[in-house]
């Protein structure tokens, strides 16, 4: 891969995308992605149309929210979930971290909430059983994503990444990963980045069949999912 820096004051969407190569894997690992993710969508279609009527009638808001995240060299896409927040879940956001500071110092850490105000009652359940992100099955298919590989990011999460920013980049963002299977969110930002780091160094179409089998017993589990 060529070398790609950047100044402290670059935004990581503008880096020069040239600097990067394919990403890590290469035709073998997008082989794997294209007939995995779509075997997943035939089977689990029923399950798929089920959650869009549930998510879209339980509240008359859209069935889809698309985030956007930072994908392969700095590339932008829209991250698809199933919708788990109410629709004006950025004022219930403000609000609560308004009146509420130690839930601001948690956002300030982990930019997650354990009792976030925005989820939905529908939201939750989905979230729980890692049901809300079966649409990204759909960007894998699209090349946005991969089916493992580090969790996707917006800008303000990259940077902190720092130095290893560089090994985020050099792959597509994943549905499942090392950081899912090792607690998720009871793991800490910084060990969050220490595993992309080693998967990146260390990637292997082994290491992703493993990942893969451990993600089962991690999703029914509902290891560190909130």
């Amino acid at each position: 891969m060529k070398s790609a820096t950047r100044s402290a004051d670059t935004p990581l969407t503008n880096l020069d995308h040239s600097a990067f190569t394919l990403p890590i894997g290469g035709l073998a690992k997008r082989s794997f992605d294209i007939a995995s993710a779509g075997l997943a969508l035939i089977i689990f279609s029923p399950i798929f149309l089920m959650i869009m009527a549930l998510v879209k009638f339980s509240d008359k808001g859209p069935a889809f929210y698309g985030h956007s995240r930072i994908g392969h060299g700095g590339r932008t896409f829209k991250c698809l979930k199933f919708r788990t927040m109410a629709v004006n879940g950025d004022e219930l956001l403000r609000k609560h971290l308004r009146e509420n500071p130690e839930a601001a110092e948690e956002w300030r850490r982990t930019r997650k909430l354990k009792d976030d105000p925005r989820v939905t009652a529908v939201g939750r359940v989905l979230r729980k059983l890692s049901l809300d992100e079966l649409p990204q099955l759909l960007n894998i298919v699209r090349g946005e994503m991969s089916v493992v590989g580090p969790r996707p990011v917006v800008d303000d999460e990259l940077k902190v990444y720092d130095s290893s920013a560089v090994f985020y980049l050099q792959t597509r963002p994943g549905l499942t990963g090392l950081w899912q299977i090792s607690g998720r969110n009871d793991v800490s930002y910084e060990s969050r980045i220490a595993f992309d780091t080693h998967y990146v160094q260390n990637w292997s179409l082994v290491q992703d069949v493993a990942i893969i089998l451990r993600t089962i017993p991690a999703v029914c589990l509902a290891r560190g999912s909130y």
